[in-house]
């Protein structure tokens, strides 16, 4: 018999399709026949190989899946004999790959997706918060709204150029001093951002609220800004200053000294 027409035989056997007679003529042409037989359990080998493929688990969690299950599929078919393999045993040996590419390639598809509909949720949620941000801290009519606007961008984890701007405008020019000390703190939770940090040092030179030239002053002295040094110099000999503020400015100097 032709090893294609054997190989389709010995297929139907084993699903067993085949019809009463044919089974039973296959059965005793595998006792009698070692060739048949050999070819026989190589070609269950790989049936069974390929039912297994169906309950792989590509769960999330199991970032190894897939090398895991192709392993267990290479490992059934190591024998201590040598198996020639035939043309439909590639086959087949092909199929169980494309299976298993097939739901790995699905499982990162799938995982992408989620990723990037959260990525989508995320950045709106970031947007609308800054937008509602920034409408308080507008809000010229109402302190309370402003001050809500700057404990909005307290919560923020790194602000953008727009927030930073309005934020040490407040700083310096909003009509309520706990306004402006809400919008230092909310800026110097950035200090180790350079830019920020500059921000801070030019505008203890025009501060003109004495309870945030102390709060400035106090911070830039806490992260031993040296470039202040000139500044708290000329506060000290402004006969202008309030002396709480020239006493700060000289603790905050023998510090930095």
């Amino acid at each position: 018999m032709e090893n294609e027409k054997m190989e389709s035989l010995l297929i139907d056997y084993i699903d067993g399709v085949l019809p009463e007679a044919d089974m039973n003529e296959v059965t005793k042409l595998l006792a009698e026949d070692k060739k048949a037989n050999q070819l026989y359990l190589e070609l269950k080998l790989v049936m069974e190989a390929l039912d297994k493929t169906e309950s792989f688990d590509l769960s999330p969690g199991h970032s190894k899946v897939f090398e895991h299950n192709l392993s267990k599929v290479m490992a059934s078919q190591t024998r201590s004999k040598t198996f020639f393999l035939r043309p439909v045993i590639y086959r087949a040996a092909a199929a169980i790959a494309l299976v298993m590419l097939g739901l790995a390639g699905g499982y990162w598809l799938n995982q992408n997706n989620q990723h990037q509909k959260e990525l989508a949720a995320l950045r709106k949620e970031m947007m609308e918060t800054k937008q509602m941000m920034m409408a308080m801290l507008n809000n010229d009519q109402s302190a309370s709204q402003r001050m809500r606007g700057v404990n909005v961008a307290l919560n923020i984890s790194k602000p953008d150029d727009e927030i930073v701007k309005a934020l040490a405008n407040a700083m310096m020019t909003d009509p309520n001093t706990n306004v402006r000390l809400a919008a230092l703190e909310a800026l110097g939770q950035f200090t180790h951002e350079e830019y920020i940090k500059k921000i801070l040092v030019s505008s203890l030179a025009n501060q003109d609220d004495p309870m945030v030239q102390i709060a400035l002053i106090q911070l830039l002295v806490s992260i031993k800004e040296k470039g202040v040094i000139n500044d708290l110099e000329r506060i000290i000999e402004d006969d202008k200053a309030m002396k709480a503020v020239k006493d700060e400015a000289y603790t905050g100097l023998l510090k930095l000294s």
